[in-house]
């Protein structure tokens, strides 16, 4: 799925070439990175729930850039297990602040995306402050999500008919962190959010953007 105004774009990655799309943005140092979900389980950026966080923040006038994990379409290198797609999005990050002097940054993710980010979110490149951080459907049960404790400007997504997420689970794990995140919770909403995009998106811009 496309989204108005990207270019695409490939960056320098650790295991080889990173296939991405770039929106520019206003240029004002805030930039918007979005992480797809699972690669062995047909992820890639072109997820719509991710395409739909990043129109989300285009419309706001943010730099975005989404982009394949290693393996998956013209990215080089193989799956790793979720340790090589934290180091992926690492090398985007740095991309993004030594080539369009990224500042201000707002990271999401998607399922296994929301673990890259969550993972990531404490790793940031010099220079780069972490404005917020959005998990959506975040697969708690995944081996280390319990030990992350996200930071305080975190908003959690979740639907309650999640299929593929058990939302109790995710309740639970919001509830337990030393800064519990902001709970977005979506009735009726499945893994995927078929039907409930536009309400994903505008549920987003309320939260990240509140009286814009």
């Amino acid at each position: 799925m496309s989204v108005t105004g990207e270019l695409p774009v490939t960056l320098p990655g650790p295991a080889g070439p990173i296939e991405a799309r770039f929106h520019p943005g206003s240029g004002d140092g805030r930039v918007a990175v979005v992480c797809h979900p699972h690669p062995l389980h047909g992820g890639s950026m072109d997820n719509k729930v991710v395409t739909t966080l990043c129109r989300a923040w285009r419309d706001e006038g943010l730099a975005v850039v989404r982009f394949n994990f290693r393996g998956v379409g013209g990215s080089a290198g193989i799956h790793a297990d979720g340790v090589g797609e934290v180091d992926d999005l690492l090398a985007v990050l740095r991309w993004l602040v030594e080539g369009q002097g990224a500042r201000h940054l707002l990271l999401g993710g998607f399922s296994f995306g929301a673990w890259v980010a969550a993972a990531a979110a404490g790793r940031l490149p010099d220079g780069l402050v972490l404005d917020h951080l959005v998990l959506i459907a975040p697969p708690v049960r995944y081996a280390g999500f319990d030990a992350l404790q996200p930071p305080a400007a975190t908003v959690v997504v979740q639907g309650s008919a999640d299929d593929v997420v058990d939302p109790a689970s995710v309740v639970a794990w919001v509830a337990s962190r030393q800064a519990p995140p902001v709970m977005v919770w979506l009735e009726g909403a499945g893994h995927f959010f078929h039907g409930r995009l536009a309400s994903l998106k505008a549920e987003l811009a309320a939260r990240l953007f509140p009286g814009q």
